[in-house]
C-alpha cells in the first residue's frame, strides 16, 4: 500500500533543504541545532477610536482573518490616552500569531504577491532589526494582499509584521530572512579609491 504524501509548505521544506547547509556554510555552525528558526510572525492592525466608529474594529478584524486564516484577537489599550479619549481597555486593534504552516504560507503569500503589490516598492530596509534576532516591518495598505476583495473595503488600513526567530544576531536573523526570500534593498557597495585617484583630486582641488 502506497504512502500518503505528507503535506509540507513550500518554504517549510525549503527551510530544511536549501536553508539550513545554506547558513551552517556561511556561519560555520558545528550543529545543526545552532542555525537559527523562524519561529512566529505577528500581525498587528490599529483602528484608532472605536467608539466613534465600531464597524471599523470588526472590519478590521475581518480583514486580517481573511488575509492569515486565523482568527485574531482584539487588543485594548494597556493605559488612557487622553489627547485621542482613550481609556485604559478600551479596543484599540486586533492581533494574530501565526506558528508553524500558516507561518510559512503566511510568508509564501507575502513575498510571492503582496509585497510586489506595494507602490513604488524598492525593497525592504535592513535597518528594521532589534539586535534580539527579530525584525519588523510596516505596511500602508491591507489591499495589497489578494485575499482582499478591494470592492468591500470600507477604510484602508495599514499593519505591522514581526518576524521572530532564534537568531542570535543581526547579520544571522538577515541572512535567515533573505534566504527564505525577504526582498531587502540591495546594500550600496562603493569602491575602494586608489592612491592615485586620491593625490589625482588633492591636486586638482
Amino acid at each position: 500500500m502506497a504512502k500518503k504524501s505528507v503535506y509540507k509548505p513550500r518554504l517549510m521544506t525549503a527551510y530544511e533543504t536549501d536553508i539550513i547547509p545554506a547558513m551552517v556554510k556561511k556561519f560555520g555552525y558545528k550543529n545543526i541545532m545552532q542555525v537559527p528558526k523562524l519561529v512566529k510572525i505577528s500581525i498587528n492592525m490599529g483602528v484608532g477610536k472605536t467608539k466613534e466608529d465600531p464597524a471599523s474594529l470588526k472590519k478590521a478584524v475581518e480583514d486580517i482573518r481573511i488575509i492569515t486564516g486565523q482568527q485574531p484577537m482584539v487588543t485594548k489599550a494597556k493605559r488612557a490616552i487622553s489627547n485621542f479619549k482613550i481609556k485604559t481597555g478600551d479596543p484599540v486593534g486586533c492581533a494574530v500569531t501565526l506558528r508553524r504552516f500558516r507561518m510559512y504560507e503566511f510568508l509564501d503569500r507575502l513575498i510571492a504577491t503582496a509585497l510586489p503589490r506595494v507602490r513604488d516598492f524598492s525593497g525592504l530596509s535592513d535597518k528594521s532589526f532589534d539586535g534580539r534576532g527579530n525584525y519588523s516591518i510596516g505596511l500602508k495598505e491591507q489591499i495589497i494582499f489578494t485575499e482582499i476583495d478591494y470592492d468591500k473595503v470600507d477604510h484602508i488600513r495599514g499593519m505591522n509584521i514581526t518576524f521572530t526567530t532564534t537568531a542570535k544576531t543581526d547579520a544571522e536573523a538577515f541572512e535567515l530572512l533573505a534566504l527564505f526570500g525577504l526582498p531587502f534593498k540591495k546594500r550600496a557597495v562603493k569602491e575602494p579609491t586608489t592612491g592615485g585617484e586620491v593625490k589625482a583630486a588633492m591636486e586638482i582641488n
